[in-house]
C-alpha cells in the first residue's frame, strides 16, 4: 500500500526514526483540508515508546479537527537540525515521515497524561505545568496518531 523509498541507500533504521521522533520538538502535520486542498501545519508532538503512538494537543474546535473528522488519514513529518561534515557546506538532515490514522482522545485521564508529557518535553517547570493543567486542560483536545507506515532518511543538501 505504501511506496518503497526510491533512494534506498539513504534510508535510516527504525530505531533512528524513533530517536528523531523523541528528540525533536515539532513537525508538520498534513491533512486533507477544505475542498480537498492539502492542509499542513507545524505542531509539537510527544512520541510514546509504550504504545508506539504520537500524541498532540489542540483546541476543541478549528480547521484541523474539521479536517480529521472528515478524513482521519494524515501524514506527519519531523526532521532534525542536521549537521555538517568538516570542510563541507551542505547540511546532512535526517527526516521521518509517518502515515497513519488520527483519532480524538476522549478519556480525561489520558488527556491529562498526554498534556503532562508534552509539557515536560519543553520544560521542567512544575509550577508552570500545574497552572496550565488547572486553567487550560478543560479547553484541550488531544489527538493520537496511530502509525501505519514509518520511514526515514538521511539527505545531504548538496
Amino acid at each position: 500500500m505504501f511506496r518503497k523509498m526510491r533512494r534506498i541507500k539513504q534510508q535510516i533504521t527504525e530505531d533512528e526514526c524513533i530517536r528523531i521522533l523523541k528528540e525533536n520538538p515539532r513537525g508538520v502535520l498534513s491533512m486533507i483540508g477544505d475542498d480537498g486542498y492539502p492542509y499542513g501545519i507545524p505542531l509539537n508532538h510527544y512520541y510514546s515508546e509504550d504504545d508506539g503512538v504520537l500524541y498532540f494537543h489542540c483546541a476543541k474546535t478549528g480547521h484541523k479537527l474539521d479536517a480529521i473528522k472528515t478524513c482521519d488519514k494524515v501524514s506527519f513529518c519531523v526532521y532534525d537540525k542536521g549537521y555538517r561534515k568538516e570542510g563541507e557546506w551542505a547540511l546532512n538532515i535526517n527526516s521521518v515521515v509517518i502515515f497513519g490514522r488520527m483519532k480524538l482522545v476522549t478519556d480525561e485521564e489520558k488527556t491529562r497524561e498526554i498534556c503532562i508529557n508534552l509539557a515536560r518535553k519543553f520544560t521542567d517547570d512544575e509550577e508552570y505545568l500545574e497552572k496550565e493543567l488547572k486553567y487550560s486542560l478543560p479547553n484541550v483536545q488531544c489527538l493520537e496518531l496511530i502509525p501505519e507506515h514509518i520511514t526515514g532518511k538521511l539527505v545531504n543538501e548538496s
